[in-house]
C-alpha cells in the first residue's frame, strides 16, 4: 500500500505537469458541448411530447466521451510513451509491482476524470442552462456508471498500450479506434437513429453503455422509450462494464511488460 500511495501521488504530479494534456483533456469536452449547443438550437423530443434542449440531450454523450478520453486514451498513450522512452525499463529495476503501477494509473484517471466531469457539469449548468438532477436516484446512477466506466477505461488503456509499436505512432493507433467508437456509440448522433448493425457492434464495447447510463441520469425518464430496448437497461450496463473491467485487468496482467 505504501508503494501504491507513492505511485498515485507521482501519477497525479506527472499528469498535472503535462500542461497540454491537462488543457486538452479538460477543455475539449467543454468545447464540444459549446459547439453542439451553438450549432443545433432545436429541441429534442422523446416521441411522447416531452422535449429538452440540444445541450442537455448531448451532455451525457460528451460526458462519456470525456471519460474515455481521460481514462483509456490518456493511459494507453502514456504507457506506450513510457515503454519506448525507457521509463518502464527503469521501473523494472525497482520493487514496484505491476499491480501497484496499474492502481496508480487508475487512481490518476479517477481524480482527473472527476475534475473534468465537475467542470463540464458546471459549464453546462451555468453557461447553457442545462438542468441537473434534483433527486438522489439519478446521481447514484451517475456515480456508479462514472466509477466503473472510468476504472474499466483505465485498465483497458493499460492493456491496449502494448499495441502501438513506437511512441510516435501511439497517438494515431489509440485515438483512431476511440474516435470511431464515439461515433458508433451515440456520442455525436442520436443512438437510435444509427443503423441497426452499428448499434449491435457498439453494444459490445463499454463506451455505448457509459453513454446510455449517463443519458438515464441526465434525461427525463420518457427518453428511455427511444432506446433500442425501450428501457435504460441498468442491469445490462452494469454487467457489461464490470465484465470489461475484469477483462481489462486480466489482459493488463497478461500483456503488460516492463521491457519492450
Amino acid at each position: 500500500m505504501n508503494a501504491v500511495r507513492a505511485r498515485v501521488r507521482l501519477e497525479l504530479t506527472l499528469f498535472a505537469r503535462q500542461k497540454d494534456t491537462v488543457v486538452f483533456s479538460f477543455l475539449l469536452p467543454i468545447v464540444m458541448l459549446a459547439l453542439f449547443a451553438t450549432v443545433f438550437r432545436d429541441d429534442v423530443g422523446d416521441g411522447h411530447g416531452a422535449t429538452v434542449r440540444y445541450a442537455q440531450y448531448f451532455l451525457p454523450g460528451i460526458l462519456a466521451a470525456g471519460i474515455g478520453l481521460v481514462s483509456f486514451q490518456t493511459v494507453a498513450i502514456g504507457i506506450a510513451v513510457e515503454r519506448y522512452d525507457g521509463t518502464l525499463k527503469r521501473l523494472a529495476a525497482t520493487p514496484l509491482s505491476p499491480t501497484s503501477y496499474f492502481l496508480g494509473k487508475c487512481a490518476m484517471v479517477l481524480v482527473a476524470s472527476a475534475v473534468q466531469v465537475a467542470l463540464l457539469l458546471a459549464v453546462a449548468a451555468v453557461a447553457f442552462r442545462v438542468p441537473l438532477p434534483t433527486q438522489a436516484g439519478p446521481w447514484v446512477t451517475f456515480a456508479w456508471v462514472f466509477l466503473v466506466g472510468t476504472i474499466a477505461g483505465g485498465l483497458l488503456g493499460v492493456a491496449y498500450s502494448s499495441v502501438p509499436r513506437s511512441a510516435s505512432s501511439a497517438g494515431a493507433v489509440v485515438a483512431g479506434p476511440v474516435l470511431l467508437l464515439q461515433f458508433a456509440s451515440g456520442v455525436y448522433f442520436n443512438f437510435p437513429d444509427l443503423p441497426r448493425w452499428l448499434q449491435t457492434v457498439a453494444a459490445v464495447f463499454p463506451l455505448k453503455w457509459i453513454a446510455q447510463g449517463m443519458r438515464s441520469a441526465f434525461l427525463p425518464g420518457g427518453f428511455a422509450a427511444a432506446e433500442p430496448s425501450g428501457t435504460w437497461q441498468h442491469g445490462t450496463a452494469a454487467l457489461v462494464l464490470i465484465g470489461w473491467t475484469l477483462t481489462g485487468l486480466v489482459l493488463s496482467l497478461r500483456t503488460f511488460r516492463w521491457l519492450t
